[in-house]
């Protein structure tokens, strides 16, 4: 947009320094037809790149036939894609869960809490006796440095108070603790009011930070001794980007609920809420709803991101990318260490403080990156990312890490 021109959009985004108007696989083309590298999928997700034919054709086809008729009524698409969500997260096999579709990651997040707080309501063992408006159990534990969403609930579930204060006073019943540390999440759960955990097998937003060893699996044990749920936000790490189709399977555990987003769609706004079938009970007609959840043009091109990623093992590709992306990136001067799972990685910068530089010197020479802390760049390329594209991004960041530390050596100067 020009200087010139006033903007009509509201002021919740930086202004933006290019606009993009076309794609093809990892390649972004903006409006001056310049090309650049897309190393964050619009962040983590356009996991088959962009313009991918088959969800053009699932998404057209669809769109001639049937957009939306909403919940009142059942759409041929919707089923279907449930089922195979929950053999996703059942790495395979059916986990006997149940799916509630909506449009973002935070109103997937946001259907978790709520169903937390109905099923911690419940009287004895029966999920549905509690209708009442006294609550039972309700509170929510998650971590510092998390990221869950930004409407109120999910606001607050975020453990990044910095983010809370202009919106104070936040809905009750959250408390964070520190990712990693088992003691003070199960001193946390200790207290009568939880209802559940929820926690990211990677902290994306809080620097590319995966769960340490053994930490998920002390969490599903606390949980367990205290009859609370264990919720996973999976919104940016599903769908094989961590080299597993879902984050928390490489510890073998399995969660009680677990949200799905991003990559969902490939582009197309979807997400969805997973509980295991005795969790999901606790909801009844009206408890909870979406008018665009689940309708049949989102149904339609999530079951084509979801063929589409079987049948390049979406998991195993991420895991091969990943591990030549990383090899790569531990090579460069000026990057301290390499942290992530797959094609979600962190490049942690020496230079404490400049990932903003950094990625937007690469920006200026065709690399799409960003910068979740200030010392880390996060990239998180298609998983159809090709060995020579890497190896282009690669080029590319180190000589931007060089420009920018040359450029503060000759300020300190």
């Amino acid at each position: 947009m020009s200087d010139q021109a006033p903007s009509h959009l509201m002021s919740t985004y930086a202004p933006a320094p290019v606009t993009f108007v076309r794609g093809e696989g990892t390649v972004l083309y903006d409006s001056d037809g310049r090309r650049y590298l897309d190393f964050l999928s619009g962040i983590a997700v356009t996991s088959l790149g962009h313009a991918d034919p088959a969800i053009a054709h699932a998404v057209s086809s669809q769109a001639q036939r049937l957009l939306h008729v909403s919940n009142l009524f059942h759409n041929e698409l919707a089923e279907p894609l449930a089922a195979r969500i929950d053999t996703l997260v059942g790495d395979g096999s059916p986990a006997g869960g149940k799916i509630f579709f909506c449009n973002s990651g935070a109103e997937a997040n946001e259907c978790a809490i709520k169903l937390a707080r109905r099923y911690g309501g419940r009287t004895g063992d029966d999920a549905r006796a509690s209708r009442i408006d006294a609550p039972g159990r309700y509170a929510v534990v998650s971590a510092l440095n998390s990221f869950h969403g930004r409407t109120l609930a999910t606001l607050h579930a975020t453990g990044q108070p910095a983010k809370h204060g202009p919106f104070q006073p936040l809905p009750e019943g959250f408390s964070h603790v520190g990712f990693g540390d088992l003691d003070a999440l199960a001193r946390a759960c200790d207290e009568p009011q939880v209802a559940a955990v929820l926690l990211e097998s990677v902290q994306g937003e809080g620097g590319v930070v995966p769960a340490p060893d053994g930490y998920l699996e002390g969490a599903r044990r606390i949980c367990d001794e205290r009859g609370l749920l264990l919720m996973l936000d999976e919104v940016q790490t599903g769908l094989g980007r961590t080299g597993r189709w879902f984050g928390f399977q490489h510890h073998g555990i399995r969660p009680d609920v677990v949200t799905v987003g991003k990559a969902l769609g490939n582009g197309v706004p979807v997400a969805a809420c997973w509980a295991r079938g005795e969790v999901a009970a606790a909801f009844e007609p009206g408890d909870h709803g979406s008018t665009f959840g689940g309708q049949p043009l989102a149904a339609a091109a999530a079951t084509a991101t979801i063929d589409r990623l079987m049948a390049i093992d979406a998991p195993g590709r991420a895991a091969e990318r990943g591990s030549c992306l990383t090899a790569g990136l531990a090579e460069l001067d000026g990057v301290e260490s390499v942290r992530g799972a797959g094609l979600l990685l962190a490049a942690v910068l020496a230079t404490r403080g400049t990932a903003k530089q950094v990625t937007a010197r690469a920006l200026e020479e065709g690399l799409v990156a960003n910068a979740p802390t200030p010392d880390v760049v996060r990239l998180a390329p298609p998983i159809t990312v090709s060995e020579a594209e890497i190896a282009e991004a690669v080029a590319i960041l180190g000589a931007a890490i060089r420009s920018v530390t040359r450029d503060n050596l000759e300020e300190v100067g």
